[in-house]
């Protein structure tokens, strides 16, 4: 009790809201519960309390109820598991938002059902409206042949389209989708993308990483009004998953959505937003650093692309792809300019993190990054790889020696799993989804689902990791199972590895004295039940600076 005491004095004296003559209450306290704190010692508690947002003490019941006064809100947690709120290391926030309300092609299971749903939407709209989301996976499919503009034009030939595959690094548009964006069989192939063309050199429909932007770019842009529905949609849906911060990779002109919902007060998510790496001139002209901002709104990342991804067949390795061997991937069209924004970047203190699948994208984004480091001399950069998915074994200890930050998708294998070794082939598959051997190696893991392209709830990532089971049900012990990883490295993948990512170690991920009171309680303890069972754990209760932000009892009314 000694300890509670003296902690509590040096935080009222960082407070000056209280009064010395006041009695020391707590504005919430959190009792009856399992609160796996997640720290370096994996304490484990009975109660906690919170003072102006963040955790002022932890303890027993007996001693947190000398905490709680005539204001103080206690939650009674029944005993349940409380653990620190996630932290989605990287996602598409306003996108993700917006996608609730698209049509949604992700679970369909043939050409025909994929058409279907489209047909079903458009009957929704008014002709001419765009028609766009989607996220469809043609590995469903039997045989998994890519979609074309005629599947489409049956079912929506007056409403233009354009549906994304469900990692977004390629589309198809019906007839008149092409036709207002005036692609044709004359359109030239597009540096960084793959126009899909038929044997007569049509266009198929299918566009792939940079060429989407030939159709992206008539598609008439959103209003403020409907980013910013968009915005309060997600932060409402990330809330109910218990994500309580989140890494924006391209926020982009949503900064201003960002905070007017946050000036409103209906902003329950720490958003680090991230922008274009080809726009940090923009940033370096205002002086803007890395991890610039408040508790709910930061910017000073910026992202960039290396390749494509596996499914479409654009991620860059080094090696032929095995069931297309006239290709080996697309690099981005940003490649031959990544080391000189790298560079300019990092010099004027902004924090860069690159997209890479493909093992010699990985393996050429490492050497960017070791050359930066040579040049721009040492300092806390944190350097990140998104995804980093298909490594060279070589590659692997790279990572914990310059540390770079590798930020993964645990939820994507279980989608890969299904098909990746016909792409690639065994050898390759040695280093991927490499979350054990990067831990082991000691590099810095950070995990998301870089939802709109995977489902938001980082319980179905948590049991992805530690089981590596596939949703065809074919890898019961795992796929690649000596990658498994335990609950425990898993929680702190989600959440103190997502932290450090954004130089936030020090303020969250961990239930600790000082640091923010982002809390989340399930309805199991994830620690102790059957890991197979993971993934239909609920999110009980959202807490953010101390505040309820989501109550699953309430919701449910």
């Amino acid at each position: 009790m000694k300890k509670l005491i003296a902690v509590l004095s040096l935080l009222l004296l960082a407070l000056p809201s209280f009064a010395f003559s006041q009695t020391i209450t707590a504005d919430v306290v959190v009792r009856n519960a399992n609160i796996r704190t997640m720290d370096d010692k994996r304490s484990v508690v009975r109660a906690l309390a919170v003072i102006n947002g963040r955790i002022a003490a932890l303890g027993s019941d007996e001693e947190m109820a000398k905490l709680v006064g005539p204001k103080t809100r206690v939650i009674d947690a029944g005993g349940k598991t409380m653990i620190p709120g996630f932290n989605d290391a990287h996602l598409h926030f306003t996108e993700g938002g917006r996608q609730l309300s698209l049509v949604d092609l992700r679970s369909s299971q043939s050409p025909e059902e994929f058409a279907q749903r489209i047909k079903d939407y458009v009957g929704k709209l008014k002709e001419g409206e765009w028609v766009t989301g989607g996220r469809w996976d043609h590995e469903n499919w039997k045989p998994a042949n890519l979609p074309t503009k005629e599947l489409i034009d049956k079912v929506a030939p007056k409403n233009p389209v354009f549906v994304n595959r469900l990692d977004g690094h390629m589309a198809v548009a019906n007839s008149l989708a092409l036709k207002l964006a005036g692609v044709t069989k004359d359109t030239k192939d597009v540096a960084g993308g793959v126009i899909v063309r038929d044997a007569n050199g049509e266009p198929t429909g299918v566009l792939k990483d940079a060429a989407m932007d030939l159709v992206s770019r008539v598609i008439p842009d959103q209003t403020f009004e409907q980013r910013l529905a968009s915005a309060e949609a997600a932060t409402n849906y990330a809330a109910s998953l218990g994500v309580t911060s989140a890494q924006d990779m391209q926020a982009g002109e949503n900064l201003a959505v960002y905070q007017e919902l946050l000036s409103e007060g209906k902003l329950k998510t720490r958003l680090y937003a991230g922008a274009d790496l080809a726009d940090w001139k923009s940033r370096v002209h205002v002086g803007i650093r890395h991890a610039f901002g408040g508790e709910m709104l930061r910017i000073g990342t910026l992202k960039g692309y290396g390749d494509g991804s596996l499914g479409s067949s654009t991620a860059w390795f080094f090696a032929p792809y095995a069931d297309t061997p006239s290709t080996s991937g697309v690099p981005s069209a940003e490649m031959p300019h990544l080391y000189e924004h790298v560079l300019a970047a990092d010099k004027n203190g902004l924090q860069v993190m690159i997209h890479a699948i493909g093992d010699r994208t990985n393996a050429t984004v490492l050497d960017i990054y070791e050359r930066v480091e040579k040049e721009d001399g040492p300092k806390d950069r944190r350097f990140r790889i998104e995804h980093a998915q298909h490594l060279r074994v070589s590659d692997i200890p790279r990572f914990a020696k310059l540390g770079v930050v590798a930020s993964m998708q645990p939820v994507h294998l279980t989608d890969d799993g299904r098909w990746a070794e016909k792409r690639i082939g065994k050898e390759r598959l040695k280093g991927t989804y490499a979350f054990k051997a990067l831990l082991d190696s000691g590099a810095h893991v950070a995990f998301g689902t870089d939802w709109s392209v995977a489902p938001l709830n980082p319980l179905f990532g948590i049991y992805a990791a530690v089981t590596r089971r596939t949703t065809d049900n074919k890898n019961p012990d795992g796929w690649l199972p000596d990658e498994k990883i335990s609950v425990d490295a898993a929680v702190r993948c989600y959440t103190l590895g997502s932290a450090y990512a954004e130089f936030q170690e020090n303020e969250k991920g961990t239930l600790e004295v000082g640091k923010l009171a982002d809390m989340v309680i399930l309805s199991e303890d994830i620690f102790s039940i059957d890991p197979t069972t993971i993934a239909n754990v609920k999110v009980l209760k959202t807490i953010v600076g101390g505040k309820v932000v989501f109550d699953s009892a309430s919701a449910a009314k």
